[in-house]
């Protein structure tokens, strides 16, 4: 699996540590708290990996002065470039692979802004389409795109993620082409080979209830709903 950094995964390696889920194996370019935390829950040995079995592979950490010492001393770490951790033929190798990254915006077609909020840059493009890629060469691989269905403004307004449009300025981190699992709170669709008018019925039906009339009536005008 390759887990990114924010929030949304962290829970999600949160729950990952809960469950009954073992023997998981780890290939990913930046190497967060929870891929450490969990190894040391005994969920991460690596004994199924087709390439470097037994290894946790990541490109660079990003965390506290524990994780810095985990990595310096576990001898099952390997510390290598991106052009190999990031190489979605080198992922698609092993089989069920899944990617779980964060997104900041989604419009209608299913076109994913995962960097800006407008022109303003939040983070760096990353290995996102990459792992996307690779997690779909991979037999029985899934690539997840999630994050919350809303989120507040800096003056306290309520926004959808889910839009008719990207917002002008945006980035397209993740085209439309490439995009498969989207999930929020309310559910989880897999835009892969769906039409105009599937998938913004899909992407509507986990958007937030007080947001979904407002984006039916959009996507009629935009011409994606009948």
């Amino acid at each position: 699996m390759q887990i990114g950094y924010g929030s949304v995964p962290n829970a999600v390696a949160h729950l990952i540590r809960e469950s009954d889920l073992k023997d998981l194996g780890v290939q990913t370019e930046v190497m967060p708290e929870s891929v450490m935390n969990l190894y040391e829950a005994g969920k991460v040995t690596g004994k199924c990996k087709t390439t470097d079995p037994g290894k946790i592979v990541a490109s660079f950490i990003l965390g506290t002065k524990k994780l810095v010492d985990f990595v310096r001393d576990c001898p099952d770490v390997y510390m290598c470039s991106s052009s190999y951790t990031n190489d979605p033929f080198v992922i698609g190798k092993n089989d069920n692979f899944i990617s779980v990254n964060a997104c900041l915006e989604i419009d209608l077609t299913g076109q994913v802004n995962s960097e800006s909020i407008k022109a303003h840059t939040l983070t760096g493009t990353g290995g996102q389409l990459d792992f996307v890629l690779g997690s779909q060469l991979s037999k029985n691989g899934k690539a997840i795109l999630c994050g919350p269905s809303t989120y507040k403004t800096k003056d306290g307004q309520t926004r959808s993620r889910i839009v008719p449009v990207l917002t002008p300025s945006s980035t397209v981190t993740t085209p439309r082409s490439c995009v498969q699992y989207i999930c929020t709170e309310y559910g989880i669709v897999n835009l892969r080979g769906k039409s105009l008018w599937q998938r913004a019925e899909m992407l509507i039906g986990i958007a937030h209830p007080d947001f979904r009339d407002d984006l039916v009536k959009e996507a009629k005008q935009l011409g994606y709903l009948p």
